[in-house]
């Protein structure tokens, strides 16, 4: 119907303005003497979209009836007629070469936002008049970049006033547009109003209700697609609709996708088979993901690298292993997205030479990792401690996101490197990155680690500032344990109390840890016990136990926990060490004598026990295995798997090279001293991963400061 004297009152045109909360914006209706303050549409449905614009006319031929009488002011003089701008639009698209090329190199440049506010200013001017479709479509990248619906609508808008006719392409790029921005109503309207959709329409609408989190509706309309065209619906689509039954997690739909997969005969499709792969694992089911994997007739570099990546979601890193020797004896070509996933694979193994055989192939073949292999290869080497390597990996990085910084700060901190750990924290605020929980766990375990009590005090107070970042349990644990290390039990005690988190086993570990470190007994069997109470099936608990009364001479005390210990049926796990030499491991476990070298490795530890006595080695004789009795202890120390590890790497490595031993287990006291005194004696550089940290021994000294 056409507008009131008043077009700004009418009932319907104010109904419209409210319910889609438009912002002012000055439409000129093409009369000299005439501008009407109306207003975008956010998201106009379509019919309401052709009113308006049909009323123009009528708006235009109401304008001198007006009421200027009551305004007190005189009317205009009248000009000669002229016909309805609409009734002028020329039916050819008319070309603003300058406006239209700024149009587009904006977007091509990112500048997405200065190419919508061009648009504006274009519908301001002239709101009939067509843009080339090679505009529309830049703008219509713009709105979807910017994910506003303003600016969506305003598209579409510009488009239907002009007189634009949208061919079947323009119509799917304004419906992917839409579902960018988040309009699901209006593009199911676009949708269902399209005079033609072809396949790609149906994708490009499913696949926009998958990424608003609505598999079911996508699903739906793939059912409606099968009733309609059947088997003619295209491996694309496909893909779209198992990628919704991923989402959903529903194995039963993702099944009769499957079904549908063999009757359309698409097996030897590119990318069905890795989509069915995908689905399978989301929904746990490795072995029919395998099945779907072994059935692909040829078998690209994509369908590999998806069946490795189900592998190494779930954590079967030995067949993941297995299945990468056979891509690489099958001659399918490696990309980055497979060496991303070989490096977390190797890290899990502990495989470090492969690792480096990666790197170096990737270095030899120019390929460029992702940001997720570089982070992947970082994490790598500061877990085998190559951290000089993980640093050289960082800064050749073309780019870092915060998992990147995070990966090397804690790297740092785990092999005792306070002051390099700190100086990445401050290097990355000042790159104005905002720290998460993990970055500032990393900076105060380095801190921890190092004894920097008043920088980690500093830091953890920069952390309760943030309301984003306030402190977790595991960041207490650190300040408790950072308090211990520097003696301060009343202040460490006193955080587990004052803290507004529940204490966790990690907080009272780290009391533990600073009772026994500062033999205090009391606080020390305070934080034992509610360490039993929380986790009494855990053995580490009992021996921390066990030993703390040992230490302060307690024996009674130290047999009842023994006693405690087998009654609940507990038992300890055999520890074992182990030692990389020309790429092979060798296992050690404690009093070993099965490695071919047995009688060579305990003459070379009777004669380095012998040397480091005179140097004033004493054995450590206040603690106590459960298994072990107290008379047996000192004789059974020296066949420590650790030590039979250091010596085995002594007599099988050239007298230079450092030596680095890894363990399933705590190191205890005694081998520690051991290895202080051997490092001294050999000149050797020995590193010692333990379940805790990284001991770096160098010249009769270690990074952990003795406090471990």
């Amino acid at each position: 119907p056409p507008l009131a004297q008043n077009p700004t009152q009418n009932p319907k045109t104010l109904a419209i303005f409210a319910k889609f909360q438009l912002t002012p914006l000055r439409i000129m209706l093409g009369f000299p003497s005439m501008e009407l303050q109306l207003t975008p549409l956010r998201s106009l449905p379509l019919h309401y979209r052709t009113t308006t614009k049909a009323t123009a006319t009528a708006t235009a031929n109401t304008v001198s009836a007006c009421s200027v009488e009551s305004q007190a002011l005189k009317p205009r003089p009248q000009l000669p007629r002229q016909a309805p701008f609409h009734s002028r639009r020329r039916s050819s698209p008319v070309h603003f070469p300058s406006l239209c090329a700024a149009i587009e190199r904006l977007v091509a440049e990112g500048r997405h936002r200065e190419a919508c506010d061009a648009l504006r200013d274009a519908r301001a001017g002239a709101p009939f008049v067509a843009l080339p479709a090679s505009t529309y479509d830049a703008l219509v990248t713009a709105a979807s970049a910017l994910r506003e619906a303003g600016s969506a609508a305003g598209v579409l808008w510009h488009m239907e006033s002009s007189g634009f006719q949208p061919d079947q392409y323009m119509w799917n790029r304004v419906l992917g547009m839409y579902l960018v921005c988040g309009m699901l109503a209006e593009a199911r309207e676009v949708f269902d109003g399209m005079p033609t959709r072809s396949r790609v329409t149906w994708g490009v609408m499913m696949g926009g209700l998958v990424d608003a989190k609505r598999p079911r509706g996508a699903l739906a309309l793939f059912r409606e697609l099968w009733e309609e065209l059947g088997v003619g619906a295209g491996p694309r689509v496909v893909v779209v609709a198992v990628r919704a039954a991923t989402v959903l997690g529903s194995v039963h739909a993702g099944r009769e996708l499957h079904c549908c997969v063999a009757k359309m005969g698409m097996c030897e499709d590119q990318y069905l088979p890795c989509a069915l792969i995908d689905m399978y694992s989301k929904c746990g089911r490795i072995d029919e993901a395998r099945r779907v994997f072994d059935g692909i007739p040829w078998r690209s570099v994509v369908a590999w690298n998806t069946m490795l990546a189900v592998y190494s979601l779930h954590g079967r890193s030995e067949e993941a292993l297995d299945l990468y020797h056979h891509m690489c004896e099958s001659g399918a070509g490696l990309d980055q997205f497979t060496f991303s996933t070989m490096l977390r694979i190797f890290s899990r193994l502990g495989l470090l030479e492969h690792a480096k055989q990666i790197h170096a192939g990737l270095i030899q073949s120019g390929l460029q990792m992702d940001i997720v292999g570089n982070t992947a290869l970082v994490d790598l080497y500061c877990k085998w401690g190559q951290m000089e390597d993980a640093r050289h990996v960082f800064e050749r990085m073309p780019s870092r996101n915060l998992i990147s910084w995070n990966a090397l700060i804690a790297g740092y901190g785990y092999h005792g490197m306070g002051s390099k750990a700190i100086e990445m924290f401050e290097r990355l605020l000042a790159e104005g990155i905002a720290p998460n929980h993990v970055t500032f766990l990393g900076v105060l375990n380095a801190c921890r680690f190092s004894g920097f009590i008043d920088k980690g005090k500093r830091i953890f107070q920069l952390m309760t500032q943030n309301p984003k970042t306030k402190p977790r349990a595991m960041h207490y644990a650190c300040v408790i344990e950072l308090f211990g290390r520097q003696g301060l039990l009343d202040e460490a005690y006193s955080v587990i109390r004052k803290s507004p988190v529940t204490p966790t086993a990690n907080m009272w570990g780290a009391l533990l840890t600073a009772g026994r470190m500062n033999k205090n007994i009391q606080l020390a069997r305070l934080a034992a016990e509610q360490l039993l109470a929380m986790e009494p099936q855990k053995v580490n608990n009992y021996i921390v136990l066990l030993n703390l009364y040992m230490n302060s001479g307690k024996r009674d005390e130290a047999l009842t926990v023994v006693s405690t210990l087998k009654r609940a049926g507990l038992s300890m796990s055999a520890a074992c060490s182990w030692i990389t030499v020309k790429k092979k491991d060798h296992r050690f476990f404690f009093n070993d004598s099965l490695n071919p070298k047995s009688s060579e490795i305990y003459q070379r530890l009777d004669t380095l026990m012998e040397v480091i006595k005179e140097l004033g080695y004493v054995i450590e004789e206040d603690e106590l295995l459960p298994d072990i009795l107290p008379d047996e202890q000192k004789t059974l120390k020296m066949f420590h798997s650790e030590k039979l590890a250091v010596a085995f790497g002594l007599i099988s490595t050239s007298p230079s090279a450092p030596l680095t031993i890894n363990q399933s287990h705590r190191l205890c006291h005694d081998c520690h001293n051991v290895i202080k005194f051997v490092t001294q004696v050999t000149k050797r550089e020995i590193t010692v991963r333990d379940a805790s940290r990284f001991h770096h021994f160098k010249l009769g000294t270690c990074s952990c400061g003795d406090y471990w």
